[in-house]
C-alpha cells in the first residue's frame, strides 16, 4: 500500500508556467528591457530562474532583476495570481489524506520560495505535513539522492511512496530512488512521448486523476 504521496508543486499540484512567464516579462519591461518569448520561457523551464535568465534575456543585470523580482513576486502573491491552487487539486488532497495517506512536497523551488505554502494560515495547512526543496535537500533533481532526505526522515521506504511531478527529471529522480511516479500533464507544457516509459508508472491529464491511482498501488 501506499503511505506517502510526494508532491512536486510547479505545473503539477499548481499551474505556474503561464503566470511566470507574465510575471518575468513585467520584470523584464520595468528593466527596459525588451521581452522574452514563449518559446524561451518554454525552453528554459525548470532551470534555476537565475541560470535561465541568462538565456531568457542575454546580458541581463541578474542582481537587479533578482531585486525587482522579489517585488513583483510578492504583488503577484497577494494578487492571487501566483501559486493558486485550484479547488479541485485541493479536494483531492483530501481524499488521499482522508485514505490514510501522508502528502508531501518535494519542489526545486528554494527555502525562501516555498515559505508562503508552508504558513499555518495557507490552504495546504493539515493537507500537506511537510516540504523538501533546495534548502533543506543535499542533492536536487534529477539526482534520485533527492529524496534521501524525505525517506531518512519519515522513515518510509521507497515501495511506500509515488512521487507525482510534470518534467522527465522528476521521473528520472523517482525511478532512480525506486520510487514509483505519475506523470500529470494539466500544463501542457510536457507531452507523455518526453519521458521514458520505463521511469512511468501512469500518466494523468488533470490532477485530481492521480487519487484512483494511488488507492489502486
Amino acid at each position: 500500500m501506499i503511505r506517502a504521496v510526494v508532491v512536486d508543486f510547479d505545473d503539477t499540484l499548481c499551474l505556474t508556467e503561464a503566470a511566470s512567464f507574465a510575471l518575468e516579462n513585467e520584470v523584464l519591461a520595468e528593466m527596459g528591457r525588451p521581452p522574452m518569448s514563449r518559446e524561451v520561457h518554454l525552453a528554459t523551464w525548470g532551470e534555476k530562474l537565475l541560470d535561465a535568465m541568462r538565456r531568457r534575456s542575454p546580458g541581463l543585470d541578474l542582481d537587479r532583476f533578482a531585486e525587482l523580482f522579489r517585488i513583483h513576486n510578492q504583488r503577484y502573491l497577494a494578487d492571487g495570481r501566483l501559486d493558486v491552487i485550484p479547488p479541485e487539486n485541493l479536494a483531492a488532497l483530501d481524499r488521499l489524506v482522508l485514505g490514510g495517506r501522508t502528502v508531501l512536497l518535494l519542489t526545486s523551488r528554494t527555502g525562501e520560495e516555498v515559505a508562503h505554502l508552508l504558513e499555518p494560515d495557507h490552504l495546504l495547512a493539515g493537507r500537506v505535513t511537510g516540504a523538501y526543496h533546495q534548502d533543506n535537500t543535499r542533492f536536487h533533481k534529477p539526482d534520485p539522492r533527492v529524496f534521501d532526505e524525505l525517506l531518512a526522515e519519515t522513515g518510509l521506504s521507497p515501495d511506500q511512496c509515488v512521487y507525482i511531478g510534470d518534467s522527465p527529471g522528476d521521473a528520472v529522480a523517482a525511478a532512480g530512488a525506486g520510487i514509483r511516479f505519475v506523470a500529470c500533464l494539466q500544463s501542457g507544457v510536457r507531452r507523455l512521448t518526453d519521458f521514458d516509459p520505463r521511469h512511468v508508472t501512469a500518466a494523468v491529464s488533470t490532477f485530481p486523476e492521480i487519487v484512483p491511482i494511488v488507492e489502486a498501488l
